[in-house]
């Protein structure tokens, strides 16, 4: 299948659609786990989001083992290192670690994974020092709020093009903290980590989402996917631990849903969040 690529008017092209890798390489399921990679990849998901913190940088070495005998150019790997390594020297070495793990020569997305406990010039700057060696090709952030997604801008010498952060129709954060509004007035994609939210927007879906599926013929994980794709530079990735799985999540691409369905999702959708569980914005771990 063809996983639509969305693409900022600075001309940097993704996938909307990734499989995550959080969670992978834990508790001996390694076989598995490299099996669900190339099995989303073999169905098109070429799109695949690791970082130096998953599993003690496990998941990357995960990922190494899945791309083998895949055309690298195929592919977008996207790796992102911690506030650990965030100084200048310990971000270069950090890179080149994950790089070595993942068995690949660049990452074509390198994030910073919180805001970075240095000023932040130091730590923007060794991420385009690693752009311009070409360990890196393209830069971003993740769970970074409207402030310092904009102070990390006027850090980089290279467009800051991608933030990734916890948004789906339960958690609401990036939109009312204006940072949905910001990545899309300002040519940045919003990636949304844990779109069904690890299955829990599955169990007893409301109304709303039962006529969507009724509508549109989708079952709910389809319909909580398809909103966030269907909205303006917004981009999602979901760790998919079999086939079945991954089969139905590719469900929710290649179609787009009503304005009009989108706006009532985001206004009428039942216990929304104003902040993230896990990683609110602008957290420090």
């Amino acid at each position: 299948m063809n996983i639509p690529i969305k693409t900022l008017k600075n001309g940097f092209s993704i996938p909307a659609f990734g499989i995550g890798t959080s969670g992978m390489g834990k508790g001996g399921t390694d076989e598995k786990d490299v099996a669900a990679i190339r099995a989303a990849i073999d169905r098109g998901l070429t799109c695949i989001d690791t970082a130096e913190s998953y599993a003690d940088g496990h998941a990357e070495e995960l990922v190494g083992e899945a791309i083998q005998g895949y055309d690298r150019s195929e592919l977008f790997i996207i790796s992102k290192v911690w506030p650990t390594h965030m100084s200048h020297d310990a971000l270069i070495a950090a890179c080149r670690a994950s790089l070595a793990r993942a068995k690949t020569d660049y990452f074509d997305l390198y994030l910073l994974h919180r805001v970075p406990p240095v000023p932040m010039e130091e730590a923007v700057g060794a991420m385009n020092e690693l752009a311009d060696m070409g360990l890196i090709k393209h830069i971003g952030i993740s769970n970074f709020g409207v402030e310092t997604s904009a102070h990390a801008v006027r850090a980089s010498k290279h467009p800051i093009v991608y933030n990734q952060v916890h948004y789906n129709l339960s958690f609401r954060e990036p939109e009312k903290k204006g940072l949905l509004a910001y990545c899309q007035e300002n040519d940045m994609f919003l990636a949304a980590w844990k779109p069904v939210d690890r299955g829990a927007l599955l169990v007893n879906p409301p109304e709303i989402v039962t006529r969507l599926c009724d509508k549109y013929s989708k079952t709910p994980a389809q319909i909580a996917i398809n909103w966030l794709l269907s909205q303006k530079n917004v981009l999602t990735l979901s760790k998919m631990s079999h086939t079945e799985h991954i089969e139905e999540n590719l469900g929710a691409v290649g179609w787009e849903m009503e304005a009009s369905d989108i706006e009532r999702l985001r206004t009428e959708y039942p216990l929304q969040h104003d902040e993230s569980d896990t990683a609110p914005l602008d957290a420090k771990n």
